[in-house]
């Protein structure tokens, strides 16, 4: 029995999720709740719940603004980058628009410059991250994180107690751990969902403004899920890494798994990078508990980055992985020079194929998108 024609309406609840937090967000205002927008997972959502605001994931997966965002940025830039820019610029993005504050980080040149220009429209923050995963970029990232507790307590007026950060921690810590229990089942022999469900899901959790539903609406789904009997049918298993994945990028799982090979876990921002890892809720200091677990995200905006090479092993051995897939996007630069590191790490020490490809948020590749990777499975096959 497939699972997915027994529970198509759970998976387009998950995934309509962001296009129904449009008309949420809108309500969010106008009872006097304050959003904090986001467009980064090094942002500690936990200091956005402290202050009782709603943080939300900015649109920024999508070219549907992007020759908009051209008119000032160069044209070789960052699919991402011009993206959200061009959606802040139009006024595309509801939850842009509804934003008290827009959060920024400098995990790239090319945002932090981009941030320039989006300030000159919108209030926006600058999180200064270190780029170097040491015991001074810890204490820079600490600092950092403070500040920003300050910065949001002076735009809310309103102060922000260690106990409002140790409640929001709970609650994002049980988020975390209740997505990972959902993303888990992908270990099974016999996955009973597709990668693509997955990734649906991973987004729409993100549009989730409620954070203490999510651990009971992903047990619920959980439950069904293991309710219907799987598939049998072997295929190959495939962890996705790279650049964040999502909207216009889903095209890359849905051509591996019209080829007949099944994602079984994503490394990348859009899945285990931000989640595996929860906050040590026994530390005294709370703000030395936030640094630690969110300047531990393997970017490759770190230099050197050595969590990203655990976090993808571990995940290639717990879910048996047959290949890698890395997807970067076009004049990503960290990105695609590490491609060349992961490479090396996943073909020579976990000794499994690796298959790197660049895209974009246009539809122009599909065609040859789909040429390469069916010749790439088919060879796993």
């Amino acid at each position: 029995m497939d699972v997915r024609k027994e529970l198509p309406e759970i998976f387009e609840d998950f995934a309509e999720e962001r296009r129904n937090a449009f008309v949420r967000v809108k309500d969010l205002k106008e009872q006097n709740i304050p959003v904090v927008g986001m467009f980064c997972t090094y942002f500690p959502q936990e200091l956005a719940l402290a202050a009782g605001a709603a943080p939300v994931s900015l649109c920024a997966t999508s070219d549907e603004t992007i020759s908009a965002a051209e008119e000032d940025l160069p044209k070789n830039l960052c699919p991402l980058i011009k993206s959200s820019y061009g959606f802040g610029k139009t006024d595309k993005c509801p939850f842009f628009f509804f934003s008290d504050l827009v959060v920024g980080e400098t995990t790239c040149d090319g945002k932090k410059k981009m941030y320039e220009y989006m300030a000159d429209f919108k209030p926006v923050h600058i999180m200064e991250l270190p780029n170097k995963n040491s015991e001074a970029g810890l204490v820079l990232w600490k600092e950092e994180i403070i500040r920003m507790k300050e910065k949001l307590e002076e735009v809310f007026d309103k102060e922000i107690t260690m106990d409002d950060i140790r409640e929001a921690i709970h609650i994002k810590n049980a988020e975390r751990q209740a997505v990972k229990d959902f993303y888990a089942i992908m270990k099974d022999e016999y996955p009973p969902i597709s990668g693509l469900d997955v990734l649906k899901t991973l987004e729409g959790i993100t549009f989730h403004f409620n954070k203490e539903q999510v651990p009971a609406e992903l047990s619920a789904l959980l439950a069904k899920i293991k309710g219907q009997e799987a598939v049998k049918e072997r295929k190959p298993r495939i962890v996705i890494t790279g650049c964040p994945m999502g909207g216009a990028t889903r095209k890359v799982v849905e051509i591996i798994e019209s080829q007949g090979a099944c994602c079984v876990a994503f490394e990348n921002c859009t899945g285990a990078k931000a989640i595996e890892d929860n906050v040590d809720e026994n530390m005294e200091d709370v703000y030395e508990a936030l640094a630690q677990k969110y300047v531990n995200i393997g970017c490759s905006c770190m230099s050197p980055n050595p969590n990203r090479y655990q976090l993808l092993g571990r995940l290639i051995d717990e879910y048996r992985a047959d290949a890698v897939i890395d997807m970067e996007l076009s004049a990503c630069h960290t990105y695609a020079v590490e491609s060349g590191l992961i490479r090396r790490f996943v073909t020579g020490e976990k000794k499994i194929p690796y298959f790197s490809i660049e895209t974009d948020y246009s539809k122009a590749d599909v065609g040859q998108l789909a040429t390469r990777i069916a010749a790439f499975i088919e060879m796993l096959k």
